[in-house]
């Protein structure tokens, strides 16, 4: 990998006003749309909480999960088998080896016809009652960063600071605690599957708290359209790992890359490999109207506004196996 095609970028930096900080993220996420981030001030204990509840909950009984099953979109578990992001692509690959627990932004409406969808209320488990609390106080700081980044963005395009958090005041936003099972688990991988098939994401950030392993997080950074380049995406422990999705590479006029991922199977190597990541996709407002930005900040100059609800339900409809 060329140094720098990912950069680590300090939180703390750009509050102290580094002038540098623009540019590289800027740099950045035309190349790649991922950066490693620092600086952000959330507690690595309050990591090995989530995760300690998570763990407790996976370990349950399939019959005991299945109180708590779900489709995507919904809160609670989303069994094994219900997910294939390769199908956004339109590839028809076989379902992604993972299973996941949801939460989701509780911030109602009043509209049935959207809260139904976008803010249905969340799901705990009885049997592990501390996720809710843990949870909650992850989210709530994930929200903090999250605003942070598009404030850092709007900063990246010489735009206002609250150029893009004006549009979130009550945002869309999904917490999805994914367990990859180790290969002595869920047996020899289909050919072209993957514990999350390649994709992009779908909203303005997606904030990533992630466990390196052999079966691992992998970055596409060849061209739009033309031959891939996989590349291990680099770790830090202390860092996030952050990557922008389609809602946000088409607000810049898609001067900025909606980066393309995905996570391998588990490996012949590594036979008892079981990875737990923490994954906060942010949002907009479910109703706001994105206007692509016109060159020359943004590449395209004919593409249309988008409403955010819609144009992420195109995208979760896509991945869900029928």
């Amino acid at each position: 990998m060329v140094p720098g095609e990912i950069p680590t970028v300090d939180l703390g930096a750009w509050r102290a006003g580094d002038p540098d900080v623009g540019p590289a993220v800027d740099s950045a996420l035309q190349r790649a749309g991922f950066l490693l981030v620092t600086g952000h001030g959330v507690d690595a204990d309050l990591r090995a909480e989530v995760r300690a509840a998570a763990r407790r909950f996976f370990a349950l009984p399939v019959e005991v999960k299945d109180r708590y099953a779900v489709r995507i979109g919904g809160r609670g578990w989303l069994a094994p088998g219900v997910e294939a992001n390769g199908w956004v692509e339109g590839e028809p690959t076989p379902p992604d080896l993972k299973e996941s627990f949801a939460a989701g932004a509780d911030t109602r409406t009043g509209d049935p016809a959207v809260d139904d969808v976008w803010f249905p209320p969340n799901v705990w488990p009885a049997e592990v009652p501390e996720l809710a609390d843990v949870v909650g106080r992850w989210t709530t700081a994930m929200r903090t960063v999250a605003d942070d980044l598009l404030e850092l963005c709007a900063g990246a395009l010489g735009l206002p600071a609250d150029a893009l958090t004006r549009l979130a005041h009550r945002p869309t936003w999904t917490f999805n605690i994914n367990r990859y099972p180790p290969l002595t688990e869920v047996g020899e991988p289909a050919p072209n599957q993957f514990r999350i098939g390649p994709h992009t994401d779908f909203g303005t950030v997606t904030v990533l708290d992630r466990e390196p392993g052999a079966g691992g997080l992998q970055v596409d950074l060849g061209e739009d359209g033309g031959a891939e380049r996989w590349i291990d995406a680099p770790y830090e422990p202390d860092a996030f790992t952050v990557n922008i999705g389609d809602l946000l590479a088409h607000w810049t006029g898609l001067r900025w890359r909606s980066g393309r991922h995905r996570v391998l199977p588990p490996q012949p190597g590594a036979p008892q490999e079981e990875l737990v990541s923490l994954v906060y996709f942010y949002e907009l407002d479910h109703d706001a109207l994105v206007t692509p930005l016109a060159p020359p900040i943004g590449r395209r100059p004919d593409l249309e506004p988008v409403v955010s609800a819609p144009f992420i339900k195109q995208r979760l409809d896509a991945i869900s196996v029928p």
